[in-house]
C-alpha cells in the first residue's frame, strides 16, 4: 500500500503541484482516473481540471496511465488511443479492442493519503 503525505493550499497552483506529487508516485504496474486524481488532490469535482493539467504536465509523468472513470483510455490522449495503448503495455497494462483497461478495477490505483497542515 502507498502512503503519500500531500500539503494542501487554497490555490490552483498547488492543485497542479499535488496532481503532480501524485503522479510520480503512481505504481508503473497500476492506473488511476482523472476524478480519481482530482478526489486524492482535495478537489473532487475537478476531473477536467486534471485533464487539462495532464495536457499540459511534464512529459517525465506517466500521463499513459491516466484514464476515464469508466477505464477507458482518453480520446485526448497525444498521439492518440493507439500510442496510449501501446505505452500501457509496456508497463504490463492491457486493454480490450474498444480501448478499455483490462482488469480496471484491479489494477486501479488506491493510495492512502494524509494531509499535513500548511
Amino acid at each position: 500500500m502507498t502512503y503519500i503525505n500531500l500539503i494542501y493550499l487554497d490555490e490552483i497552483y498547488s492543485f497542479k503541484e499535488n496532481i503532480y506529487h501524485l503522479m510520480r508516485y503512481l505504481p508503473d504496474d497500476q492506473i488511476t482516473t482523472y476524478g480519481d486524481l482530482a478526489a486524492m488532490a482535495g478537489k473532487p469535482f475537478a476531473a477536467r481540471i486534471v485533464g487539462n493539467i495532464a495536457h499540459g504536465g511534464p512529459d517525465y509523468l506517466p500521463w499513459h496511465r491516466l484514464v476515464n472513470a469508466r477505464g477507458y483510455l482518453a480520446v485526448g490522449f497525444p498521439g492518440g488511443q493507439d500510442i496510449q495503448r501501446q505505452l500501457l503495455e509496456q508497463d504490463g497494462i492491457f486493454c480490450d479492442e474498444f480501448y478499455h483497461v483490462i482488469n480496471f478495477s484491479n489494477i486501479r490505483w488506491n493510495p492512502v493519503i494524509t494531509i499535513k497542515p500548511h
